[in-house]
């Protein structure tokens, strides 16, 4: 008996062996989160609900007479990198990227809560470096150029750029009206420095019982995007789960539906309820 169960044992110890050393590395990070992370790491709440029904009773209220029900708290996903890169002065600079796993973009400074505007369609879209080249160039010129322009500005082959251009143009990155390329965003904002300014405190929650929302990018999705990004001098050193917490606000209308809103935890602002819903 006693056999048999070592022999069990190994066999089991084996698999997970395999596992680790020949998965995708998603797989190691979940299963290393699974055995060593009772808690989540989050940001510290600047506002209470209470705070936020009072701050928002035009948006909550309005001119409709609702019943409140018990708030709710939630965590959002995000990724915690740990990067390196080369600045504008060609120095090697170390930092921290905030990226969100259900919007899909990433935090630029979160004192305010200020993020970038168009990874979301990259990353749905399976952007290359390639295909960042053409549009950070167009970002820099107010997301418009000639042709012309463009060519000079990526000092590459026609056939090269008309390869280029082919690829932004069937992943919907870019449009061409006649001469002039533009980007295919509204106020896009992505060609930015890969750093978050970190201000607030980090704090850890309980695991248990907590309400948390499906990832829409996964790890490596996101990890992807930004070496295409970022290039060849930009790595990324570490990665860690981080969640945002943000409070669910449920009332009753008179007619018996329910009005449900949600709410940064951290700035006091409504969040769209399309990156709340499952994919």
């Amino acid at each position: 008996m006693m056999k048999r169960w070592i022999v069990r044992f190994g066999l089991f110890a084996a698999v997970i062996a395999a596992i680790w050393f020949y998965s995708d590395g998603e797989s190691v990070h979940s299963a290393r989160q699974y055995i060593e992370n009772s808690d989540l790491l989050t940001v510290e709440a600047r506002y209470t609900p209470e705070q936020i029904m009072e701050t928002q009773k035009k948006v909550l209220v309005g001119d409709v007479t609702r019943t409140f029900q018990e708030p709710k708290i939630g965590y959002l996903p995000y990724l915690l990198l740990e990067v390196k890169f080369v600045d504008s002065n060609k120095k090697t600079r170390e930092g921290i990227i905030l990226w969100g796993q259900t919007d899909g973009e990433m935090i630029i400074d979160t004192a305010k809560w200020e993020k970038t505007h168009g990874f979301e369609d990259t990353l749905q879209a399976g952007a290359t470096r390639n295909d960042f080249r053409v549009l950070q160039a167009l970002a820099d010129h107010k997301g418009s150029m000639s042709l012309d322009d463009l060519h000079k500005e990526l000092r590459i082959e026609l056939p090269t750029l008309d390869s280029w251009l082919q690829s932004t143009q069937s992943k919907h990155l870019t449009i061409q009206k006649g001469q002039e390329i533009q980007l295919h965003f509204e106020d896009p904002r992505f060609h930015v420095l890969p750093q978050t300014k970190l201000n607030v405190p980090l704090v850890t929650k309980s695991n248990q019982n907590t309400y948390r929302i499906g990832r829409h990018f996964s790890r490596s999705q996101i990890e992807k995007i930004a070496q295409a990004a970022f290039g060849p001098e930009f790595s990324i050193r570490r990665v860690q789960d981080l969640y945002l917490p943000f409070y669910i606000l449920q009332a009753t209308n008179p007619d018996g539906s329910t009005y449900t809103t949600y709410w940064n935890a951290l700035n006091g602002e409504q969040i769209p309820g399309r990156y709340l819903t499952s994919r």
